[in-house]
This record gives C-alpha cells, structure tokens and sequence, in this order.
C-alpha cells in the first residue's frame, strides 16, 4: 500500500512539474498574431465594455466562435491583470485538465506506471509545451472532446447498463465543447462513440444513457447563451453554423488550403517522437512480432485507434486545414504510445535514460520555439507601437489605421474605445476573400453603431487636421505618403506612428486630459 501511494505521489507531482514548465515557457513570448491578438483582445475588450453576451473585435461583433474561451479570459485578464500569460492561462488550464484525465483513465485501465509514461509523452510534447499555452479556441474544445469521449466509453464499459453518472458529466462536457468552438464538441465524441460502440457490439448500451437528466445538464449549460445572442442578433445561427461550420468544411474558397495529408504531419510534429511507438505497435501486432504488451482491454485499444483515425480523417476532408484541427486525438495517442513503448522499449537496460533523453529533447525543442519566435515575428507585429501610444496617447484620442490591422496594438495599449479602420469598404465588400476586412465588414452588419468604425481613407486629412488623432499603417503603405496635416511619431520594427499636426492649446477639456493609456509602463506619463 505505502509503494502504491508514493508511485501516485510522484505521479502528481510529475504531473505538477509539467504545468509549472508549461506556465513558465507561456512568459517568454509575446502574443503571436493575428491568433493571439484577436482572441485575446476579444477577451479582454468583454472585460472592459462590460458586455458579456458579444465577442466583439474593436466593437465589432465577432460571431465565429462561441463565448467560452472569451469569459474565461475575461476573468483572468480581471483577476490576473492585462497581461500574456493571464490570457495563456485559459488553454493551460485547458490542457492540464487533459493531461489529468489522460492520467487518471491510464490508470484505471492499465497500471500506475504506464499512466505516468502516457502523462509524460503528452506533457512533454509540443501539443503541450506550445499548443498549452497558444491563445485560441482549439485547446478548449480539443479538451472537452477528449473528457466526452473518455466520460462516455468509461460509462458504456460499466456493464450492461452505462453508468449514469459517467454519462451525465460527458453531456457536460459535450455542452463545454460546443460553448468552445461550436458543432465539433458535439460531432467528434458522437462521431468516434458511435463507430467505438458499433464496432465492440454495444450500441444497445445507448438506450440505457441517462438521456432526460443528461440532456437536461447539456441545455442549461449550452443553450441560454444561443438563445439569448439569437433573439439579439435574429441572423447568428446562419452566421456561425451554416457560414462558419458548413460553409467552412466544404467550401475551396477559405484560407490555409493544405493538402490531405496536412493532418498526418501535424500530428507527428505536435506529438514527435512519441507517436512512433504508437505506429510501431500497429507494426507488431500485424506482423505477430513478439514483445511483452500490458494487459488492456481490446476494447481500449479499439477505442483509441477509432479516435485517431476517426477525427484525423474527418479533418483531412476540407480544403482548409490548421495545425490545431488535431489536437483532439493527443489523448488516444499519448495511450497507444506509451503501451508501443512498453512492448518495445521497457524491457531493456537503457531504456530510463533514453525515454529522459527524449522527455528533455522535446522541452528544448519547445523551449527553443517560445524564445525565438518573437524575433522572427517582431516585424509583424505592432507592440513597440503600441507601448509608444500609451504612454503618448490621452484616453479620448482616436486611432486610426489603414493597409492591415494590428491585432495586438489595443491589447498592449489597453486603448478604450475601438480604433477606426480606414479602407474601401464598398468595393472590399465585392472583392474581399477570407481576409481581415471581411470579418469586420460581416460583424458590423450586427450593428449598425458599431459599424461607424468602418470608414473611408478620405477621413486621413480631416483628422490630421484635429488634435488628439493617432494614424498606425505598416511601413510603406502608400495611404501614408503625402499625407498632410500628419508628423511621422515614431518608427517601429514594422508598424509606423503618426500623430495630427494640430497641438492640443486650449481647447478646453482635452488639453489638461492627462496623457497615458492602462497600457502605459512608464508611469511617469501618467
């Protein structure tokens, strides 16, 4: 009993270790944009606006996902304060909490060391270190489908009769995947259960689910946004569902076009090395190769395949594809993987010290890409800006910007009202593809107030002629050359800052408005 325990003891504590190094990589970059600054930005205007029932991108409507991730945010950024790692909070925690059901299903199902070897190769795989800490929908709904899938089997396994306590949480989890990022935290469990249970023979068991309680849980906790949002904004649903659900998965015409095997190498990147050893068990077991294999259900293992290749394929299907798409499967494999290395590797002498080599190998890998990659992206993004603009700005100046749109500016600056974007937006409307432009263009036919952000580049001249405006473009825009009434204020790595030509003497309030943004460091602009 006390070497049972001490082996769950440095379990968790393994566990522990690993989400320590996971928030301490999450502070060595800044955001990443557009992802990071578009989601984060969205989180933290709810905060400020006050507004908890729209997502909102410079107080535009944002209806391409659910709200979820975006209270979550919220609720860091006003508990933690506006800062990077309060906004990587929400996917670590999200992540943490597949690592730990990762564990704990192992360990009903196989032993205490396997669980901690499957927790070790999730943990220390790049679908943890980077993908934990990366601000978007994709780890959320990527958790929340795995504890379905994991809450469901564990229910259908109990014996004839599912386990209606087990199937109750997989309804919840089903309601938080769906708040997450829409129709996949229901269609993917659905999905790899019902070809799981058609392939053991216990489809029967689905009669016997706690449907009316289980159903119950799922609307109270996913349905009062929908219906709320949808008698507000009475187009949502053919907006988020058939436009960016459907519309998505079988148009040619979105961006990130990616060919059918996209997935499959995503996969191997994200969980490299370990989900070799994954492969190299199905490469045994067709061959009858002999090795020492722990005992685990059969049902189990079919399990775990039908959820990698299930989803692996249903995402390999559209035009469009993104590296997190796959993050769904993780669990399975970090399973599958560490049984491969059972069979393979435990038994020989020097398998400890190569399994640390590689734990060690992947955290410098991840280690490597969290320091460098703001380095090789400072060009592309506008935090030098907009630490500039805070401490030179008043509160009540209005930013304008035109050629693209600097995602992390109003999240660095903690600017207060929404900046206007300058460009064509007639002929945008004709011609935009799935850019930038369109999703602000669609937002705004939410809301005709917040739609007034939209205007022409005609306005550059007027404005430079009134104190307290700000002018952000990427360097060499041509809607910057001969402008008149503008002074170039500072030149960034890839954003340049001009400011109205207008000085602010006596004219009334806004001249004795103190100058300094919350984003300001500097406090002695304040």
């Amino acid at each position: 009993m006390n070497i049972s325990l001490n082996e769950r003891q440095k379990s968790w504590l393994t566990l522990a270790a690993l989400w320590c190094v996971l928030l301490l990589m999450a502070t060595l970059r800044p955001l990443a944009v557009p992802d990071e600054g578009r989601y984060g930005e969205i989180g933290r205007w709810m905060l400020q606006s006050g507004d908890w029932l729209t997502p909102r991108l410079n107080g535009i409507p944002f209806f391409h996902k659910p709200p979820y991730v975006y209270w979550l945010e919220a609720m860091s950024l006003a508990t933690f304060g506006v800062n990077e790692l309060a906004l990587r909070l929400v996917p670590a925690l999200h992540v943490g909490l597949m690592l730990v059901v990762l564990y704990l299903a192992t360990r009903t199902i196989s032993t205490e060391q396997i669980a901690r070897r499957a927790a070790l190769m999730l943990g220390t795989s790049l679908t943890f270190l980077v993908g934990g800490q990366y601000v978007n929908h994709d780890m959320a709904v990527a958790t929340w489908i795995g504890v379905a899938i994991w809450c469901f089997a564990f229910a259908f396994m109990a014996g004839e009769r599912p386990n209606a306590t087990l199937a109750r949480l997989g309804f919840v989890a089903c309601a938080l995947g769906l708040l997450s990022k829409g129709l996949i935290g229901i269609a993917l469990p659905g999905m790899v259960l019902f070809i799981w249970l058609i392939w053991t023979r216990q489809f029967k068991k689905v009669l016997y689910l706690p449907w009316l309680s289980g159903l119950a849980l799922f609307a109270l906790i996913a349905l009062p946004w929908f219906v709320i949002a949808q008698q507000k904004y009475p187009q949502l649903f053919d907006y988020m569902f058939i436009k960016h659900h459907f519309d998505r998965y079988t148009s040619t015409s979105y961006n990130n076009p990616q060919p059918w095997w996209f997935c499959l190498l995503a996969v191997l990147l994200l969980f490299f090395p370990w989900v070799f050893f994954a492969l190299n068990q199905v490469r045994r077991q067709i061959s009858h190769a002999p090795g020492a294999t722990p005992s685990v259900a059969k049902e189990w293992l079919s399990l775990c395949w039908i959820w990698a290749v299930a989803i692996i394929t249903f995402f390999s299907i559209p035009n469009s594809k993104l590296v997190g798409y796959v993050l769904p499967v993780m669990p399975a494999l970090a399973l599958l993987s560490a049984l491969g290395w059972e069979r393979v590797m435990a038994h020989r002498s020097f398998s400890g010290k190569v399994f640390a080599g590689l734990c060690l190998l992947n955290i410098g890998i991840a280690l490597a890409l969290v320091t460098q990659v703001g380095e090789v992206t400072r060009t592309g993004r506008s935090q030098d800006i907009a630490r500039v603009l805070a401490c030179e700005a008043r509160p009540s100046d209005t930013v304008y910007v035109a050629g693209a749109f600097p995602y992390d500016l109003p999240f660095y600056a903690q600017t207060s009202q929404p900046m206007v974007v300058l460009g064509n937006w007639s002929e945008l409307r004709q011609q935009a593809g799935d850019s930038w432009q369109r999703a602000l263009f669609e937002g705004a036919d939410f809301d005709a107030q917040a739609a007034k952000v939209l205007q022409s580049p005609a306005v550059l001249a007027q404005a430079g002629a009134v104190a307290g405006n700000w002018f952000v473009t990427r360097t060499g825009n041509p809607t910057a050359e001969g402008l008149t009434g503008w002074k170039l204020f500072y030149q960034g790595a890839g954003w340049v800052l001009y400011k109205s030509g207008k000085q602010l003497a006596a004219e009334g309030p806004k001249a004795a408005e103190q100058k300094g943004l919350p984003g300001c460091k500097d406090q002695s602009h304040k």
